[in-house]
């Protein structure tokens, strides 16, 4: 079996917000309790961010990096300066394919907008905008900062900084929204004309205000009417639905998203950043950085890294649950290639269960290949059950 290691990208994780979301599970925290003089410790970070890649530079392996991610938290807060430093810092570190797609998360604010170009001029060539819903009831619901002509206007902000690469996040299934209002949200984003949609489905988690105070969702029915209705708008506009929320035009499907999907390696900096890594020797394991900022600043030693290896028998299900999101085919021995073990008799009898029961497609297994039916993509959570170790 070879030990020629996956891909390799990098998440960067900036985790403060101007305000806490009450559907919001990722780790954020509210900017003004971290601020003095109304500044973030912008120079405190980034230098705990360089030394949190070099911890990590040995998992690299001599791979270059094929793709970048700055997630959140809003890292749009952070200044023009701070991403100057940043960028030109991973760029002497790191060996980077030519034209790495490099991907920022922002908020439709003003303020912000205002940086976009600075941003693309450090290096930043993809942007992904947190619109999530353009009518003011809902966006006061979602408790979003924006509001309806800051997203639109974001866009062409975008445009104008010379970004040709574009997300907007939308999403659907919203405390007493109609399939109305929410084919309304979804023609006004299919008309600013982005590269890529994520287009999904609120959903209720834990340690979340939301969850402590549920709000009133639509019922089931009105839920599959607007999934049905709102993939079939997405299709006749030319977005190919690829993965469970991810539609984009030819070519222009987000590369880091992939990475994860197809059971690549990631290193993750920053404070609560996830990473998966692969030695050499075929040992894959997980890392996690420690959540709260302040922890983060002021505690880099072995504390700050957690590392979990992927035990062999959970290693069916850790694969199956990102490649059966995507909804492209591949290729059964790919399992061997990335999980660096023999594929699993368990495995391939949950996979002939999954066609009998119409989750994966029939014609396709017969060619050694596995791809997600259109029932499978329905019952996602049904179909991976049947790797649980």
């Amino acid at each position: 079996m070879s030990l020629q290691l996956p891909p390799l990208s990098l998440y960067i994780h900036l985790p403060w917000c101007v305000k806490k979301c009450p559907y919001c599970d990722f780790n954020s925290h509210q900017a003004d309790r971290f601020t003095h003089n109304d500044k973030l410790p912008e120079e405190a970070y980034l230098k705990q961010l360089l030394a949190d890649l070099d911890a990590d530079l040995d998992y690299v392996a001599g791979r270059p990096i094929q793709t970048a991610f700055i997630g959140g938290g809003t890292p749009s807060l952070m200044s023009e300066d701070f991403y100057y430093k940043l960028m030109d810092a991973l760029r002497e570190k790191l060996t980077w394919v030519d034209n790495t797609e490099i991907t920022m998360e922002a908020n439709p604010g003003t303020f912000e907008q205002e940086k976009f170009r600075h941003f693309r001029q450090a290096g930043i060539n993809r942007l992904s905008i947190g619109i999530q819903s353009f009518q003011p009831n809902l966006l006061k619901t979602l408790g979003r900062i924006h509001n309806r002509e800051e997203a639109i206007h974001a866009v062409d902000k975008s445009r104008a900084a010379g970004f040709d690469n574009i997300n907007l996040d939308l999403m659907h299934g919203l405390p007493e929204q109609s399939r109305d209002m929410a084919m309304e949200d979804l023609s006004l984003a299919i008309k600013l004309n982005p590269e890529h949609l994520s287009w999904y489905q609120l959903t209720i988690e834990p340690n979340t205000e939301f969850f402590r105070r549920p709000p009133t969702l639509p019922e089931d029915n009105t839920l599959w009417e607007i999934q049905d209705a709102g993939q079939e708008l997405l299709a006749e506009n030319g977005y190919l639905q690829y993965e469970v929320s991810a539609n984009s035009k030819i070519s222009k499907r987000a590369s880091h998203n992939l990475n994860y999907w197809r059971f690549g390696d990631y290193i993750g900096i920053g404070a609560g950043a996830h990473g998966k890594i692969t030695l050499p020797d075929g040992q894959i394991f997980r890392t996690r950085k420690t959540r709260h900022p302040n922890h983060y600043l002021n505690n880099l030693a072995e504390a700050l890294v957690i590392k979990e290896p992927i035990a062999q028998e959970d290693m069916p299900l850790e694969f199956m649950m990102n490649r059966l999101r995507l909804f492209e085919s591949f290729d059964l021995l790919d399992y061997e290639r990335f999980a660096y073990q023999k594929l699993p008799i368990p495995l391939i009898k949950a996979c002939e269960i999954a066609i009998k029961k119409g989750l994966l497609d029939a014609e396709e297994w017969k060619k050694k290949r596995v791809k997600t039916t259109r029932k499978g993509k329905l019952f996602l959570n049904e179909l991976l059950e049947l790797f649980l170790a």
